[in-house]
């Protein structure tokens, strides 16, 4: 070798060398109502820092070490919250500048996540308007009064946009089966006089597990029913099964409302506005919590029961009794609340079924003959169905019944009981047809 090239390799090894070792693979938009999330697919974990300008309103991501190889102009914002993407001048020439020009000012979030099935690495941008609904408006039926009202029902369609759910083999997510399911148990609820269903989603967005409660108690629900499909590790596992809330996850939800004295209203309604925020009426607060509270669990537990009877005729139940579990869905402790596995979308028969659409049908079908004879039972008091079926209800008990517990399930008090049965006592039997006077 002359001493010319050697001189030029060692030159060649001193210069140091540039290049970015992250790239942005793909960008994906998903709006809902209020909100937007904005997916950044890349090669690499993504190192970001990121501020917000105003006037007009802008959010700014600088990205380290990565490749200016995405062109943004090819990307179409459906989302009423972002007007574009572009790229501005980076911090250095191993980083990009991604500014997201928004419609408003607006609250963000931002995360990277794992590489997990669908997926690659991600970075996930949040951006929320506080002062837009979260879902789609309550549409009245007809002009009955308050004293006629429509049983609301809000049915949650578990995970959506980004977030797929589980995955079967043959590639069905989650995401689209529960949605097709909640749908149609939706158009069954509507076609029923003095019923009305909402959607925590309507289409193909993610909603966080934490606000679907919050969803339904923002319309008044009287029911909240999420649906999902169940997934293993193996593919033997089969079987749909119904969840409600644990009482550990009950009893600190509880606690959780008690220490905001201001979220009171919210699930006692008129009654908070008599009570005084005081440490000598703080136990009427938590009194009726209780009470609120163990009437939801009561409620659930009796509509799962009914729900696995009705979907033991279409389908094998993986679990035979309602289960308890902790679930973020689960935590509204003044509505009653189930969750819907409706099978293993891991086992192949069962991915095959929850692709059927005449199977789909038959489980909203089943869970919406439960919560129909639910409500026949026990129809809220102000309800258009309660107008229409004044005569008394009646009960069989049940191992584990007692007539305060049968009380606090109807709303009604334990004297009224005694005294439509004719009973000097307190004491029921296990099978014993009670009359449950209305209110």
């Amino acid at each position: 070798m002359t001493s010319t090239g050697f001189l030029g390799i060692m030159l060649l090894l001193a210069v140091p060398v540039s290049y970015a070792k992250n790239a942005i693979d793909s960008v994906r938009i998903w709006p809902s109502p209020g909100s937007t999330r904005i997916v950044f697919d890349l090669e690499d974990t993504p190192e970001y820092s990121y501020f917000t300008l105003h006037n007009p309103e802008r959010l700014v991501i600088d990205l380290a070490n990565t490749e200016k190889n995405f062109d943004f102009a090819t990307l179409a914002s459906k989302s009423p919250l972002v007007k574009k993407l572009r790229y501005s001048s980076a911090k250095d020439k191993n980083a990009i500048r991604v500014v997201i020009e928004l419609s408003s000012k607006l609250d963000s979030t931002l995360f990277a996540l794992p590489p997990t099935e669908p997926y690659r690495n991600r970075l996930v941008i949040d951006l929320d308007d506080k002062n837009a609904p979260q879902s789609a408006p309550t549409v009245v039926k007809d002009n009955r009064s308050q004293q006629s009202r429509d049983i609301v029902i809000v049915l949650d369609a578990g995970h959506g946009g980004e977030d797929p759910g589980s995955i079967g083999r043959g590639g069905t997510f989650e995401k689209n089966i529960t949605l097709n399911v909640a749908q149609r148990l939706a158009k069954l609820i509507d076609a029923e006089p003095g019923m009305k269903a909402v959607m925590t989603r309507s289409g193909d967005y993610y909603i966080s597990p934490n606000k679907r409660p919050d969803i339904a108690r923002k319309h008044k629900a009287d029911l909240l029913i999420s649906i999902h499909a169940d997934a293993f590790t193996t593919p033997q596992p089969r079987g749909a099964s119904v969840w409600v809330l644990s009482m550990r996850r009950a009893n600190s939800e509880l606690g959780r409302w008690m220490e905001k004295s201001e979220r009171h209203s919210e699930l006692l309604g008129g009654a908070a506005e008599v009570i005084q925020d005081t440490a000598s009426e703080r136990y009427l607060t938590q009194a009726l919590l209780d009470m609120s509270m163990d009437h939801s669990l009561t409620t659930s537990y009796d509509l799962s029961r009914k729900v696995i009877t009705k979907l033991r005729s279409i389908t094998k139940m993986h679990k035979k009794i309602p289960q308890a579990a902790s679930l973020a869905v689960l935590t509204a402790p003044d509505i009653p609340s189930i969750l819907v596995e409706t099978g293993f979308i891991s086992n192949p028969t069962e991915e095959k079924n929850l692709n059927w659409s005449q199977f789909r049908q038959q489980l909203a079908q089943s869970i919406f003959s439960a919560v129909k004879s639910h409500f026949t039972e026990s129809p809220p008091d102000d309800s258009l169905w309660a107008k229409q079926n004044r005569h008394n209800r009646t009960h069989r008990v049940r191992s584990g019944e007692s007539l305060s517990l049968l009380a606090q399930r109807y709303n009604v008090n334990v004297g009224a009981i005694k005294a439509a049965n004719n009973m000097n006592s307190d004491v029921v039997q296990i099978g014993q047809v009670l009359t449950i006077p209305r209110t």
